[in-house]
């Protein structure tokens, strides 16, 4: 048995592997039920007592021999195959769905990029802040129902029912960062800040309690109501094109004096009337005016010497007349076969 278990154990170093057909008969001839270690086991029973200890461990070092040798040629043979293959195994499977845009970012981006190349910058600020950022400072009445809870979401209120500088809330608008700026930069200024706020209304094709705004600023000397209405004109023609009417109606906001809302013709029903516009042919996109001196002065800014003005609008609500989409919810449902239609964009 000893001399047998010698002689295979030299047959099996001997065995040359080139291939997975040598390997698969490297296999059959010695590691298989039928192979020969296998029937070497089977012989066992016929040694003699007093040399089974001796003869087992010869055998258990055979069968361990040829083992290692399988799978070292084996895995060589694997790399081998992998190596020369010229499939990446590493990328995804095909085919796979492609990203796209949100329409919000598409108009955002494009908004940035049409007031960037008339000299404004970016700028941008938290989305929670304090009362006096976002009402304070704005020139809002203490009493003035935008500070009600049933229009702003409030984090902390830090005195019950009254209005308090300190309180923590969502902003409502960016101007918030518009102050900010003016607290830490003397004019000239010329900023936009684009960014999301939250206000407590109930939702509905033209209104939800979260969306997008983009406020621009602009503060130096002799600053005037006809470089607002340039810039808005020069605005309007950017983004809808040639053929979009404007038109400019009296209003009040507490940081503007005077002040103005602007309109578009509603491109979505070519003004004849519809649910989005109310049955007008008219669209507000946003709010305009000069800023108010006693904002300029919580600022820290001499309002004797610089003016400016101001605007802010909701980007939905410009997307929805670029578009034509008439469901404001539509934009946060996340449905990919309203959001696919806007796989050509590359902005």
């Amino acid at each position: 048995m000893k001399e047998r278990i010698a002689e295979l154990r030299g047959e099996i170093e001997a065995f040359n592997i080139g291939g997975i057909e040598e390997l698969e008969l490297f296999r059959l001839n010695y590691l298989s039920k039928r192979g020969q270690v296998s029937v070497l086991f089977e012989g066992f029973r016929s040694v003699p007592p007093e040399a089974k200890r001796e003869t087992g461990q010869l055998l258990n070092e055979l069968k361990q021999f040829a083992t290692d040798k399988y799978n070292k040629f084996r895995e060589r043979l694997s790399m081998a195959e992998t190596t020369g293959s010229t499939v990446d195994l590493t990328m995804p499977a095909f085919p796979f769905g492609e990203g796209t845009r949100h329409p919000i970012s598409i108009v955002r981006n494009e908004i940035i990029d049409i007031f960037s190349r008339i000299g404004f910058t970016v700028s941008e600020g938290p989305e929670i802040e304090d009362d006096n950022h976002v009402f304070t400072m704005l020139n809002f009445a203490p009493d003035h129902p935008a500070r009600d809870m049933q229009d702003t979401f409030y984090i902390e209120k830090k005195s019950g029912t009254e209005s308090d500088p300190h309180d923590v809330l969502l902003r409502t608008h960016t101007s918030s960062v518009q102050v900010r700026v003016m607290e830490n930069q003397q004019p000239p200024i010329r900023t936009i800040s684009p960014g999301r706020v939250f206000r407590n209304e109930a939702v509905s094709a033209r209104a939800h309690c979260i969306f997008h705004q983009v406020e621009g600023l602009y503060i130096a000397e002799n600053v005037s109501f006809a470089d607002l209405k340039q810039t808005l004109l020069y605005f309007a023609t950017e983004l809808f094109g040639e053929g979009v009417q404007i038109r400019l109606r009296p209003s009040f906001f507490p940081f503007t004096e005077p002040s103005a809302e602007m309109d578009i013709s509603c491109n979505i029903c070519g003004g004849k009337g519809c649910n989005v516009c109310k049955g007008t042919g008219w669209l507000e996109i946003l709010g305009c005016g000069m800023v108010d001196p006693n904002v300029l002065e919580a600022c820290g800014i001499d309002s004797c010497k610089y003016s400016g003005y101001a605007f802010g609008m909701g980007i939905e609500r410009a997307t929805m007349l670029k578009y034509g989409v008439n469901d404001l919810r539509l934009y946060f449902e996340n449905d990919v076969r309203f959001l696919n239609q806007f796989r050509t964009e590359i902005l």
